[in-house]
């Protein structure tokens, strides 16, 4: 409250009012409001309730309908009076300022209005000797924020915080509050941040819940230092679990959060988040710790997962990235639990990456490893990875030669798997033709890769060092034709988007390469039409194949994609298209026939703006089966009202068929309540995955989510998992309380955090507009 700092521009200005009250005495006793204007240089008010004006000067300004003086001390005014300056306004019936105690006191219907502040009160009494000013029976309301509340004396000092002595304060607008906290004193800072409660009471309609002799507050979206919401839930695996977090605001540029998380069956776990921002760098810190798991009998080693992210731009040509975890054993994720993980994860990232990016080069140095989690083949690391590429456009045509290589040394954690080094460089030819009907993009490339492979076992089939040198031919075009067409009364834009590619890879025994940073592609419908099988170079697949595809698409007036349907298929010259026959990473459900690969489709139909369906499938029309498939239908009004209803297939994962059907759905049951319901069944064995139902409670001030979750536990390490008697499903309840207002937010918090509680997620639809 600035009241104070401005006392002594009021003496001045009423200073020099008072030799014109004394020159005209009997005028000022009852003087008409046009002079006392003129003799005090007041500004006029036609309506008291209008905004504070703009006032750039020192000054303060005074209007009333009546003025006098007493002793020359004393100057009165009654009727309507309104003081003003540039930081505030005080209305009242009654002022009177006191020259030689320097004092200003109103009384009835005062209405002080700041620039964080409104405040109505019986009386007012301003000090400069004690450099306050005070208000009794005060109600205020906080500008930019929700929070409000009485008090029967409020006094602000010469700093501007803003003290409430038998105060009151909530967010809620109810006569009676949904909640409020009652307290002895209420300090609010003078710059509209923060608030201290001492003695304070915690109320729900009005009936004390909880004392606290002491805490502290946000009232803005200001980063401030105390505790969050904390959190209560039951699972089976950790048992009663309580979280209180402790936010730690330690300069403008890093902040910490401090939660210990009690688990009534194993033990206190302490998480740690530490997160920087430096010019152009920023990143996160995280450490979770468990001492001893009192789960598990078979041992007390502690169990800890720490997390290291980095983002950042040197300059405008040069990157930095990292993203490291470590975890202390392969079930922490499906026991313990983690925010940066899903329980279902089965590996973690451990990648450091430096790149630099020029108009016609780029360079990147990568180190990377995976920590995979549970039964599995080793991985390897690539220590270091190092590639460069180049770009040179044609001066003679439209198009540009392309050069990259790169330098792998991939080591294994294991003594007797094997190691490489591989150098690989591909140069060619791109030549793009687009127009707006038709494009035709062709390319030509002499791919060259060398081996040098350590530690093989006796009897392998790989060798020590490996050249292999293969041409790659890409023909890739395609038209696009439209017509307008009416249909229902609609007018609508129908397409026909024919493509054709022809690649063509010599064939290439490969046997004698290991696998090192290689697998099999997803063959969907984009990915018929890709220049390769794999990812990786470990394995380059012989090709000598055309690639057709067909979509067509409705559209409406506003561009907006209504259907769209998409069929493809490979088709294979010769009758060996890959050389890779025996390789290991075919499966049954891969191996390429000698003719023609699956036929590939997806469909999109938006039936309005709330519904649509869409799916994808990969189906072999030869041996009659289906590879993989999805369909999803969606139904979404708005963030609280949506319906998803899914299934998916795919014939082989790991040897075994994969089937499953979802349900998820949030709606509004009133304009408080909500639900969040999950239901995951696994077709194949008959069983739930997974089963999750959630109620939130929100009103303009607080909100609770209650929410029941049953599903089914990972098993990545059977052994310990059987031997510490691990239970198949992980059951229990959570609840979780909102106070709306006390973080400097207000808005409607919405459901979507109930949806990241799965452990399948959900992905939201989306529309595609050309």
């Amino acid at each position: 409250m600035l009241f104070p700092r401005t006392l002594n521009f009021t003496l001045v200005v009423l200073l020099a009012c008072l030799p014109k009250f004394a020159q005209a005495d009997a005028d000022i006793k009852n003087p008409a409001p046009e002079t006392q204007i003129m003799l005090c240089t007041v500004a006029e008010f036609d309506d008291i309730a209008t905004d504070i004006p703009e006032i750039l000067d020192d000054k303060i300004r005074i209007s009333s309908l009546h003025a006098s003086i007493k002793q020359d001390q004393i100057a009165q005014f009654t009727g309507s009076v309104i003081l003003v300056d540039k930081s505030q306004r005080i209305l009242a019936d009654q002022l009177a300022f006191n020259r030689l105690k320097m004092q200003i006191e109103a009384i009835g219907n005062i209405h002080y209005q700041g620039k964080q502040i409104n405040i109505f009160a019986d009386t007012l009494s301003a000090s400069k000797i004690d450099n306050a000013t005070t208000m009794t029976s005060a109600s205020y309301q906080l500008h930019g924020n929700p929070g409000h509340g009485t008090a029967a004396s409020l006094s602000i000092d010469g700093d501007g915080v803003l003290s409430l002595i038998d105060s009151t304060f909530t967010t809620c607008l109810q006569e009676v509050p949904d909640w409020q906290i009652k307290a002895a004193e209420i300090n609010l800072s003078a710059s509209g941040d923060f608030g201290e409660a001492y003695h304070a009471q915690f109320r729900i309609l009005d009936v004390p819940i909880f004392y606290v002799p002491y805490f502290s507050f946000p009232i803005s979206k200001k980063r401030l230092t105390g505790f969050l919401y904390p959190q209560i839930e039951t699972t089976t695996n950790t048992g009663l679990e309580v979280t209180v977090p402790f936010y730690l605001n330690i300069t403008e540029n890093f902040d910490a959060t401090i939660t210990p998380r009690y688990m009534s069956k194993r033990g206190l776990q302490l998480q740690t988040e530490f997160r920087y921002m430096m010019a152009m760098q920023s990143g996160q810190i995280d450490l979770e710790y468990l001492d001893n798991d009192q789960a598990i009998k078979s041992n007390n080693d502690p169990r800890y997962l720490a997390r290291f992210q980095h983002v950042g731009t040197f300059s405008e040509n040069f990157r930095a990235y990292v993203d490291y975890t470590t975890i202390s054993d392969d079930n922490y994720l499906v026991d313990i639990g983690s925010k940066q993980y899903n329980s279902n994860d089965a590996y973690l990232y451990q990648t450091g990456e430096l790149a630099y990016f020029g108009k016609q080069w780029q360079a990147k140095l990568q180190l990377q490893d995976f920590e995979v989690l549970g039964e599995h083949q080793p991985s390897y690391k690539t220590l270091p990875h190092f590639e460069l590429s180049a770009q040179q456009p044609l001066n003679f045509v439209s198009g540009q030669f392309e050069l990259y290589s790169e330098i792998t040394n991939f080591q294994s954690s294991e003594k007797d798997q094997v190691e490489a080094k591989r150098y690989h460089i591909e140069a060619g030819f791109i030549l793009p033709i687009v127009r707006p009907a038709w494009f035709l993009n062709s390319e030509v490339k002499l791919m060259h890769t060398y081996y040098q492979q350590d530690n093989i076992a006796q009897g392998s089939n790989l060798d020590e060092t490996v050249t292999r040198t293969l041409p790659k031919l890409r023909i890739h075009g395609g038209i696009n034709f439209d017509r307008e067409l009416v249909a229902f009364g609609q007018n609508y834009r129908h397409t026909l988007e024919p493509q054709l590619q022809y690649l063509y890879v010599p064939e290439k025994d490969q046997s004698n390469i290991g696998l090192y940073d290689t697998t099999l592609l997803q063959d969907d419908f984009h990915g018929i039409f890709r220049d390769t099988s794999y990812s990786g170079l470990d394995r380059i697949a012989a090709a000598n194949q055309y690639t057709w595809g067909i979509t067509s698409r409705l559209l409406d007036d506003e561009n907006l994609e209504i259907v769209r349907v998409s069929i493809g298929r490979i088709q294979y010259f010769g009758d060996n298209n890959t050389g890779l026959a025996n390789d290991p990473l075919l499966t049954d459900n891969d191996t390429i026939n000698d003719k023609q690969s699956s036929v590939a489709a997806d469909l999109f139909y938006r039936i309005n703006h709330q519904w649509q369906v869409s799916g994808d499938i990969q189906y072999n029309t030869l041996e009659d089966f289906t590879n993989k498939g999805q369909v999803k239908v969606d139904y979404q009004l708005d963030k609280y009202n949506l319906v998803q209803l899914n299934h998916r297939y795919t014939r082989n994962v790991s040897g075994d068929s994969l089937e499953q059907v979802s349900l998820l759905t949030s709606f509004a049951i009133n304009k408080n309540w909500a639900f969040v319901g999950r239901l995951t069944q696994d077709l194949q064995q008959n069983r739930s995955l997974e089963s999750y139902a959630g109620f939130q409670y929100e009103s303009c001030c607080w909100a609770v989510r209650i929410a029941y979750h049953r599903h089914i536990n990972s098993n990545l390490d059977p052994a310990s998992f059987a031997a510490d008697g691990r239970e198949e499903f992980d059951t229990g309840i959570s609840i979780k309380f909102i106070i709306k207002g006390l973080d400097g937010k207000q808005s409607a918090i919405g459901t979507q955090e109930m949806f990241n509680k799965s452990i399948f997620g959900y992905k939201r639809p989306y529309y595609l507009q050309n």
